[in-house]
């Protein structure tokens, strides 16, 4: 089998990975709230009487962070509309995606396994030990070949290399390590890398990987051991799987960054598994809460969980992917918006509501009374108002060294989402006019 027949054996099930920085929808353009009252019912693949029936292809196309509305048209057009990607389909059928870089760059990313054979036996994955399907291995120098070859053909621009367990987590992290070696220093690949760490890694390994890749990740897949029992039996989850991510912080930490590539220490991210052990919201953020503080992590994926046929779990119900939207909201919220974990809207059940984004639900309960004046509030207090954002903020910052700000078409003209952020400011000490149906 040649590389490319490889790559494309990979393809259909590298969706499951994230792709890197994508940036969320913006609301589609409807009436009042309406964007916003999604069903909430659970969510399958395949059809029966009781629940909405959702085909793979939504789960595929529906990248991390899709606003509702998005995701809604996605859950209802999937099966009849066109692939609406610029991306050529042969580049779609070897694993090719759009990606977008921190700086914001779009580029297209090779996403694909050095094997996808594997000794492990996680239930919800595709690639598990024992699954009936046929299976394929890259050797390293066959690897960074068939990456450079797609690469001066200008059909790829970055690579995200994961691999199968074959032969034990250290024997694997060599191999891809090889990869790299080869493609830095043999080829001159001088582009975007992104390196998976191996459950069971040593530490030598992973601060190699970091000398060689612009991002380096481990999925933890669960919020906590308890829950990671039922998803992976055969991972643990402090030693095989978080301690990788305290190593990176450690090394980023103590050691020169004239180490790294490009004189810089490679960013880090992990992912988690959405509805697969019965998790709670609460328990996903509270953990996403601990990584961003004390691993200082770019980011955390949330993947809701789509059952895979001939694995333990293939007859549990899919997730609603519309958890999987809350779930990063309120990420964001913790990561860039200044929100701790006691600010975010759990229920009784530790969940948080699908049907409103969370930060409008905490303005609610806490603006609507003490609205903010747009024209003395520091930075941190302005984040708090739904409709600003990071850059909304500064660009108010800004604009106030030039005068005041008096009504909603000044907010609007800086890139404040003014129909969400009325109900909850003053400008100049006045409420300004807005309509009950925009919130």
């Amino acid at each position: 089998m040649d590389g490319t027949a490889k790559l494309e054996l990979f393809a259909s099930y590298m969706s499951l990975e994230p792709a890197e920085e994508h940036t969320p929808a913006p609301p589609a353009k409807t009436k009042g709230a309406a964007m916003l009252r999604e069903s909430s019912a659970p969510y399958r693949v395949s059809s029966d009487a009781t629940h909405p029936a959702i085909p793979a292809s939504a789960y595929q196309r529906a990248a991390c962070g899709s606003s509702p509305a998005e995701l809604h048209h996605l859950v209802n057009q999937s099966q009849s509309a066109p692939d609406n990607t610029q991306l050529p389909a042969k580049a779609r059928s070897l694993g090719v995606h759009h990606a977008a870089m921190p700086g914001g760059k779009r580029i297209a990313l090779l996403k694909t396994l050095l094997t996808s054979a594997c000794e492990r036996n996680c239930y919800y994955c595709p690639f598990r030990a024992g699954r009936d399907f046929r299976r394929a291995t890259f050797k390293p120098d066959e690897m960074a070949r068939t990456f450079m070859q797609l690469h001066h053909a200008n059909i790829v621009e970055g690579f995200f290399l994961s691999s199968g367990i074959a032969g034990g987590g250290i024997r694997t992290q060599d191999q891809l390590i090889d990869t790299a070696e080869i493609l830095r220093r043999k080829m001159g690949y001088r582009g975007y890398l992104h390196l998976k760490i191996m459950p069971g890694a040593e530490r030598a390994q992973v601060e190699r990987m970091m000398q060689l890749a612009d991002r380096v990740s481990i999925n933890l897949e669960a919020p906590n051991s308890e829950r990671l029992a039922r998803l992976a039996p055969h991972k643990i989850f402090v030693e095989e799987l978080l301690k990788p991510l305290q190593w990176v912080e450690e090394i980023r930490r103590t050691r020169s960054p004239h180490f790294g590539w490009g004189g810089k220490w490679p960013s880090s991210v992990t992912q988690l598994v959405v509805g697969g052990a019965d998790e709670s919201d609460l328990e996903i953020m509270s953990v996403s809460a601990e990584l961003f503080k004390r691993t200082h992590l770019s980011r955390v994926y949330y993947s809701a969980f789509r059952p895979v046929t001939g694995t333990p779990l293939e007859n549990r119900p899919g997730e609603n992917p519309l958890r999987e939207y809350r779930l990063y909201q309120s990420s964001f919220l913790l990561r860039d918006y200044g929100f701790d974990l006691e600010d975010l809207p759990f229920s009784t059940t530790g969940n948080l509501p699908l049907d409103t984004d969370p930060k409008i639900v905490w303005a609610r309960a806490n603006l609507i009374d003490a609205p903010v004046e747009i024209n003395r509030a520091d930075k941190l207090m302005l984040l708090r108002v739904p409709g600003i954002g990071p850059k909304g903020a500064e660009a108010i910052l800004a604009a106030r060294r030039q005068g005041k700000l008096c009504d909603l078409r000044a907010l609007a003209a800086i890139g404040v989402i003014t129909s969400r952020a009325a109900p909850f400011v003053l400008l100049d000490g006045r409420r300004p006019a807005w309509q009950l149906s925009l919130w």
